[in-house]
């Protein structure tokens, strides 16, 4: 997280995300993640998590006879601890993802998606097919009055790859689409291993305290929302955010305050980091509440 925006470290002026072959001097898979990474970036990793087992077919080079297996991790780390080498770089998620912004409103980017997808669902061969089309974006990008489902991310995406509106897809309809629509392309499949990883996240914050990963060791309330706000990519009701966190019993006074917030001094809390040995079996909920 950097300045109120959720970003992803990213190598080469192609946008890869960091990555690199299991070899025989690893001791273990994440052993040779956590080598990879530090040699590609500079940056050593703290928290991990296996996200996901990618293999389909031709997802590195059309044609190819060998699969590309990769396993993917979603690791976190905070504000003061993003320095990085110059080959790597630090870019808000989403400039890969435009449409998944919700915090001012609707973007600019669904409005033109929604137009393209119906033309899609139009083009089906069948009258089922076009409505199976017309459904599933409706229910991905939230048509036809249905809500917003901020945890559709990877669908809404793999939707788009389907209807050729993203690069990746190649086709005729991405080039027409500007980056601030259709979002920045990234090498191979690595945009959707980072849509699972966001959706991941987005799913993971409300039911365990994982955002406190992202945290300074003391943060104000509202820096706590904010970040929740930036994850979800949607704004959340104050009070009712507040007394679930201290329903939750997640932090607790420093005994200090922070000068910084352009008003009234603002207390300054720490997370309790001794809730998740409480709390291991039943899970910390944070969940996240609509404006």
């Amino acid at each position: 997280m950097t300045d109120r925006e959720p970003c992803v470290l990213t190598i080469g002026e192609q946008d890869a995300l960091p990555s690199g072959p299991f070899a025989l001097s690893h001791r273990s898979v994440q052993s040779g993640l956590r080598d990879w990474v530090e040699q590609q970036t500079g940056h050593p990793l703290g928290y991990i998590e296996q996200l996901y087992t990618f293999a389909d077919r031709n997802r590195i080079e059309a044609g190819r006879q060998q699969r590309n297996i990769s396993i993917s991790y979603l690791a976190l780390t905070r504000q003061e601890a993003i320095a990085v080498s110059r080959q790597s770089h630090w870019k808000s998620w989403y400039a890969y993802f435009p449409w998944e912004d919700h915090r001012s409103g609707a973007p600019e980017a669904l409005s033109i998606l929604h137009r393209r997808l119906i033309a899609w669902a139009k083009g089906a061969s069948s009258i089922a097919a076009r409505r199976e089309r017309r459904q599933r974006a409706a229910i991905a990008f939230a048509f036809d009055d249905r809500p917003w489902n901020e945890d559709l991310t990877l669908q809404r995406y793999e939707l788009l790859f389907e209807a050729g509106l993203v690069e990746e897809a190649g086709g005729n309809a991405s080039i027409t689409l500007p980056a601030t629509v259709s979002g920045k392309a990234m090498v191979c499949d690595h945009r959707r291993i980072l849509a699972t990883g966001i959706a991941r996240l987005r799913s993971k914050i409300k039911y365990r305290p994982v955002v406190f990963e992202l945290m300074r060791p003391s943060f104000t309330l509202l820096n706590l929302q904010r970040t929740v706000e930036a994850l979800a990519g949607r704004l959340i009701n104050k009070p009712n955010f507040r007394r679930l966190v201290e329903q939750q019993e997640l932090v607790e006074e420093t005994g200090e305050t922070a000068l910084d917030t352009g008003g009234r001094p603002a207390k300054l809390f720490r997370f309790r980091r001794d809730v998740l040995d409480d709390r291991a079996v039943a899970g910390t909920k944070l969940p996240l509440s609509r404006a």
